[in-house]
């Protein structure tokens, strides 16, 4: 969810160098920055997901980080594969995944631009804080389609700036002014987390991310605002 200081220069290996350099302060920045409340929209995602596909499915959780949607997905009964490009992301998920007993969530070192998966290897997939993180959304949306069977479902958590004042002025003043602060403070690194309001304001919001999924073909797009509108859940379904 965090995300680490850098102009918005997407190349891979800059993205995957700036999470590399703060891993070791990123589950507790998360916590701390949200107020814990990340824990529950990632079960949100699993359970919205647990709705519509049986246990047993195989979801792919793309951008896995640290591994907690990852484990909200296990949770629920789904066969989990855990692809993340940054290995100290997925280091650090790795003893998360194997403290359950059941369906262990498969880590799995891969690029969303060019995943190493087969067409149609899965019938759900989850991204949690992790597209506006890619150098090409389209390209990326493209290949979560591609290993998504026919009909296979999609739920993707996204920051969104509220719509309605106080809250939109509130949560932009937090987000260009205190957060990057926090985030200095906890993670000892004087450029980080200044990048997530920029990413988070150039992210398609809303209707406008729906078109983006639908142009993939992920149809049926819908979203659902949480926490004020700070957020969105988004659900698609492959074309059939």
């Amino acid at each position: 969810m965090a995300s680490p200081s850098l102009p918005l220069d997407k190349h891979s290996s800059r993205i995957r160098e700036m999470f590399a350099r703060v891993a070791h302060r990123y589950d507790l920045l998360n916590h701390l920055l949200s107020g814990s409340v990340d824990r529950l929209w990632r079960r949100r995602a699993a359970r919205s997901l647990a709705r519509t596909l049986p246990e047993g499915a195989r979801v792919l959780d793309l951008c896995c980080g640290t591994g907690d949607q990852a484990e909200a997905l296990r949770r629920r009964g789904f066969d989990v594969v855990a692809a993340d490009f940054c290995m100290p992301m997925l280091a650090l998920a790795q003893p998360k995944f194997a403290r359950g007993e059941r369906r262990r969530p498969r880590p799995v070192n891969a690029d969303a631009l060019a995943l190493p998966m087969a067409d149609g290897e899965f019938d759900g997939a989850t991204v949690s804080f992790g597209l506006r993180n890619v150098a090409d959304l389209d390209v990326a949306l493209a290949e979560i389609a591609r290993v998504l069977r026919p009909g296979g479902e999609v739920a993707i958590l996204e920051f969104t700036v509220p719509v309605w004042q106080p809250m939109r002025g509130f949560y932009l003043f937090y987000f260009r002014h205190l957060l990057p602060r926090i985030g200095h403070w906890v993670s000892g690194d004087a450029s980080a987390y200044t990048y997530l309001p920029e990413s988070v304001l150039e992210f398609p919001q809303r209707e406008g991310f729906v078109a983006s999924l639908a142009r993939a073909g992920l149809e049926s797009g819908r979203f659902e605002s949480l926490s004020g509108g700070i957020l969105c859940l988004y659900r698609a379904r492959r074309r059939a």
